[in-house]
């Protein structure tokens, strides 16, 4: 079987959009799905810069195992070619990417906004990793259902 691939973009590529990745990685193999490649990206970012500092806390404070070696990425036209699904933190970058029939968003799926958390402090990254965590279960449902589920059914 063909891996799926998941892409989270958030801006800066240094907290969502890896916690997301983390997250959802971490639920996939929870589940036993694991047909499926997550990765994450930023809109506007330079190659190679670590996680916050933040974010790898309130992951290691979460227990959800991580990239000790991960560094930003920018996004790439084949990235979004290639994706099977794009998921953007916000509204306005999926407006970014609007030309392509596999991006989303945060908003679109859950009805919620993931905010940058950049330069605050801890509890606004625990909350952001909580919102994003609290979303998983939708867009596995949605995106990574088990190969003896059909979409939209719960597991």
């Amino acid at each position: 079987m063909k891996h799926k691939k998941i892409v989270f973009v958030c801006t800066g590529n240094t907290c969502r959009s890896p916690m997301a990745e983390a997250a959802l990685r971490q639920e996939l193999k929870r589940k036993k799905i694991g047909w499926y490649r997550v990765s994450s990206a930023g809109l506007a970012t330079q190659e190679g810069i670590p996680m916050s500092e933040n974010s790898r806390r309130a992951l290691t404070e979460a227990g959800i195992p991580f990239d000790e070696a991960f560094g930003s990425h920018q996004l790439t036209e084949r990235e979004l070619r290639e994706a099977d699904t794009v998921i953007c933190m916000t509204s306005s970058q999926h407006r970014k990417l609007a030309g392509y029939s596999n991006v989303t968003s945060f908003t679109a799926l859950c009805g919620i906004e993931i905010p940058d958390p950049y330069g605050q402090g801890i509890e606004i990254y625990r909350a952001t990793l909580r919102a994003i965590r609290a979303c998983l279960p939708k867009i596995i449902a949605e995106y990574c259902p088990p190969i003896n589920q059909k979409k939209g059914e719960e597991s």
